[in-house]
C-alpha cells in the first residue's frame, strides 16, 4: 500500500510531508478531489482522526495525524536520513527549531491572518499582540541566521522544511515586503529555501503578498422571499425587536491602555530635547553635548544603566557581532519614546566585547522591554551610581564614543535615539 496523504494540494501542513518525501526518496500520493469541510467529515476520515483535522497520512500500519509527526514519519523511512542532522546535538537542534516553528512562528501568523480572513472574530488588540509576538520570533530567527544558510548544520534538515512551510503561509498571505524587510536574514533564508529544487517541485513559484487582507465585514442576513401564495402563508409571528449591531472593532477601536511609564510623575528632563542636542552637536562635543546631558539629567525621573554582554567569547566574527547589535537595537524600537542608548563593539581583534549604556524613563529597566526583547537576557544590567565620579565619567565616555575606551580600540559604536 502506498502512503496516502489526505489533504488539499495547497495546505502548508501537507507541504511538509511532500517535501520531506522528495528529500527521502519516499512516494507519497496526495488524495484527489479532497474538499475541506466535506472529505474530512466522512466516517472514514474521522476514523483516522476523530478531530477531523487535516492532513492525515494513511500508511500500511495505520494512520498518522499532526503535520510534524507525519513529516518525521516520512523522513524516518530512509535510514540515517540527513534531514535529522549528523550528530546528537544536531538532532536536538532540528527538534528545537521544529518546535520553534510550531510554537512561535505558526501561531503568530495564524492570529494575524485568520481574523482578517474571517475564520475567527477580529479584534484589534488580538492583532497587535499577534504582530508583536511574530516580530519577536522573527527577530530571534534573524539573529540566528546572520551567518547561517540553514538552521542546523550545512544542508537542509527537517527543521528547514517545517519552518519554511510555516513562513510560506505568512509570506504568501499577509507578510508584505514592508513587514519582512525588518528581518533581512529571514528574507534571504526564505527565498533560498523555496528555490531549492525539492521545495520548488512541491511549492511551485512562490510570490510574496502585496497587501494585507482587509478585515472581513459581517454579511447582512439575506431577506426571505415573500410567499407567492398568500393563502398558504403561515401565520405571522409578532415582530422581534430590532437588534442594533455594535460597530466592528476595526471601525471603533478601543483606547489602548496607557503605558505605566506614562503614568509616572512629570520629569524635568525632556528626552527629545536631549536627543536633539546629541544629534546636532558636531564640534566641542564634550563641552556642549556632554555638559548639556548632565544639566538636563533628572535622576528622579530617569535612570542610567550599563549593560555587558554575557557571552563575548562567541563574538569571533566582526560583521556578525555588529549585526547582533543592530538586531538588538531594532527590537528595542518599542521603547524609543522612553529610552536613549549607546552600544559599543570593543576590540581590535576577536573576541569582541559588547558594552552599552542606556537611559530609561523611571527607576527600573522597563518590564515591557524585558518581556518583549529577548536580547535583554543576554546582557548583565547594572544601575549607574551617579554619585560615583568614576561611573559618571564612564557614562560620559560612552556617550562620546571615546577612543580608546577603557584602554581598547572601538570597532563600532551605535546610537539608539
Amino acid at each position: 500500500m502506498a502512503l496516502v496523504l489526505h489533504s488539499g494540494p495547497g495546505n502548508k501542513n501537507a507541504l511538509k510531508a511532500l517535501i520531506a518525501a522528495e528529500y527521502s526518496g519516499v512516494k507519497v500520493e496526495l488524495t484527489k478531489n479532497f474538499e475541506m469541510g466535506v472529505s474530512n467529515k466522512t466516517p472514514e476520515f474521522l476514523k483516522m482522526n476523530p478531530l477531523g483535522k487535516v492532513p492525515v497520512l494513511e500508511t500500511p500500519d495505520g494512520a498518522v495525524f499532526e503535520s510534524n509527526a507525519i513529516a518525521r514519519y516520512v523522513a524516518r523511512l530512509k535510514d540515517d536520513n540527513p534531514l535529522f542532522g549528523s550528530s546528537r546535538i544536531e538532532q536536538a537542534h532540528v527538534e528545537q527549531w521544529m518546535d520553534f516553528a510550531a510554537t512561535e512562528v505558526d501561531p503568530g501568523v495564524a492570529w494575524y491572518l485568520y481574523p482578517r480572513r474571517g475564520y475567527i472574530p477580529y479584534a484589534q488588540t488580538t492583532e497587535e499582540t499577534a504582530i508583536a509576538s511574530l516580530k519577536r520570533a522573527l527577530g530571534s530567527l534573524n539573529t540566528h541566521l546572520t551567518s547561517k544558510t540553514f538552521l542546523v548544520g550545512h544542508s537542509v534538515t527537517l527543521a528547514d522544511i517545517v519552518l519554511t512551510c510555516n513562513l510560506y503561509h505568512g509570506f504568501a498571505n499577509i507578510l508584505t515586503k514592508k513587514f519582512t524587510s525588518d528581518f533581512p536574514h529571514v528574507e534571504r533564508y526564505f527565498w533560498t529555501m523555496v528555490n531549492q529544487p525539492n521545495f520548488k517541485k512541491i511549492m511551485g513559484d512562490v510570490k510574496q503578498a502585496e497587501s494585507v487582507p482587509p478585515v472581513q465585514k459581517k454579511a447582512a442576513p439575506p431577506k426571505e422571499a415573500k410567499a407567492k401564495d398568500a393563502k398558504k402563508e403561515a401565520p405571522k409571528e409578532a415582530p422581534k425587536p430590532k437588534v442594533i449591531e455594535a460597530p466592528a472593532e476595526d471601525e471603533a477601536p478601543k483606547p489602548k491602555p496607557k503605558n505605566p511609564l506614562d503614568l509616572l510623575p512629570p520629569s524635568t528632563m525632556v528626552l527629545d530635547d536631549w536627543k536633539r542636542l546629541y544629534s546636532n552637536t558636531k564640534t566641542n562635543f564634550r563641552e556642549v553635548a556632554i555638559k548639556g546631558f548632565w544639566d538636563m539629567y533628572d535622576p528622579e525621573g530617569y535612570s542610567l544603566w550599563f549593560c555587558d554582554y554575557k557571552y563575548n567569547e562567541e563574538n569571533t566574527v566582526s560583521f556578525v557581532t555588529m549585526n547582533k547589535v543592530g538586531g538588538f537595537l531594532q527590537r528595542m524600537d518599542l521603547c524609543r519614546k522612553y529610552a536613549f542608548g549607546k552600544m559599543l563593539v570593543i576590540g581590535s581583534e576577536p573576541p569582541f566585547k559588547l558594552k552599552g549604556l542606556w537611559l530609561f524613563r523611571g527607576q527600573e529597566v522597563p518590564k515591557f522591554v524585558m518581556d518583549e526583547v529577548y536580547d535583554m537576557e543576554l546582557y548583565e544590567w547594572t544601575k549607574v551610581d551617579i554619585t560615583d565620579e568614576a561611573q559618571k565619567e564612564r557614562v560620559s565616555a560612552m556617550i562620546e564614543d571615546q577612543e580608546p575606551f577603557e584602554g581598547e580600540a572601538l570597532l563600532d559604536a551605535k546610537c539608539f535615539k
